[in-house]
């Protein structure tokens, strides 16, 4: 989310810099929310998740600077250099004052991610009714404005301690991540220079298409769980390593584009999210 209020912020022109500010306020909010929970977690995460990428990469701090650099809007990249050692450190807290609050930290992301998602509308409705003009793709609102929805979906089970049956969370979540995996690819080919044709993923994205409307159709067809998992899972992986290649050739000026570094690492840390997922969905197949 805090990234979300930085490439809108990023996409806006000086006519709306009053939006920008919006934004840039938004995106410390985050910065202040995440700082919290990095420092909850004491060191304590699962080795899963701090060995799947997918809260920082071997990429992120450089990219950070390079996108400060490119932008001149700041960004926190000591919460960055925090992340990166959180397996390195271990701090033990009282269980119950842990679990008061983390619930507490949950509701006000809530908050600020109901006033984000209000904040985005207000702009992709703007834009497509063709009264503001900003740098980033309608999509690409949207694309953010339907992850910030979910984010709110999850906190709120959360919350409200709703435990999901593996295989119902397993189609919602690859129904959804498999049309995000087509738009990242559909992004990057828009942002790519047109010289850059090696790079084009034309293939990958009608391949996660078929693959979002396959993950809908389970909701018909359960029984085509474990195909639908196993061809997310391998599709992912060669996304993942297109993403890593690309955020990498990025950074090392070997790409022509108008992708920032940081949107290139935020894509790759999504991959590896959802991979980390469709990983544990699989077993259950």
């Amino acid at each position: 989310m805090k990234e979300h209020a930085f490439f809108l912020e990023g996409g806006f022109t000086p006519l709306h810099s009053d939006l920008a500010r919006q934004a840039d306020t938004f995106k410390k909010k985050y910065e202040a929310l995440l700082t919290e929970a990095v420092t909850l977690t004491g060191g304590c995460i699962s080795s899963g998740v701090a060995s799947s990428g997918e809260v920082v990469t071997d990429f992120t701090l450089n990219a950070e600077r390079a996108t400060e650099f490119y932008t001149g809007i700041s960004i926190d990249t000591g919460i960055t250099r925090v992340e990166l050692s959180l397996t390195k450190r271990v701090t033990q807290l009282n269980l119950q004052t842990l679990v008061q609050r983390v619930a507490d930290l949950n509701q006000r992301a809530i908050a600020v991610t109901q006033s984000l998602i209000n904040f985005k509308t207000i702009v992709l409705d703007s834009v497509l009714a063709c009264k503001m003009f900003t740098f980033n793709y309608p999509l690409l609102i949207d694309h953010i404005r339907r992850e910030a929805i979910l984010f709110i979906e999850l906190l709120t089970r959360l919350q409200n301690r709703v435990m999901s049956d593996i295989i119902g969370f397993a189609v919602e979540q690859e129904s959804f991540w498999n049309r995000i995996m087509a738009e990242h690819a559909k992004f990057i080919r828009g942002l790519l220079d047109p010289t850059e044709r090696s790079c084009s993923k034309q293939p990958i994205t009608l391949e996660f298409d078929l693959l979002t409307a396959e993950a809908l159709a389970l909701h018909r067809q359960i029984n085509l769980f474990p195909q639908v998992t196993q061809k997310s899972l391998e599709r992912t992986v060669g996304i993942r390593d297109f993403k890593r290649q690309g955020t990498e050739g990025i950074l090392a000026c070997r790409i022509r584009s108008v992708i920032l570094p940081l949107l290139a690492d935020h894509t790759l840390r999504e991959a590896n999210h959802y991979l980390r997922l469709l990983r544990i969905f699989s077993m259950s197949a």
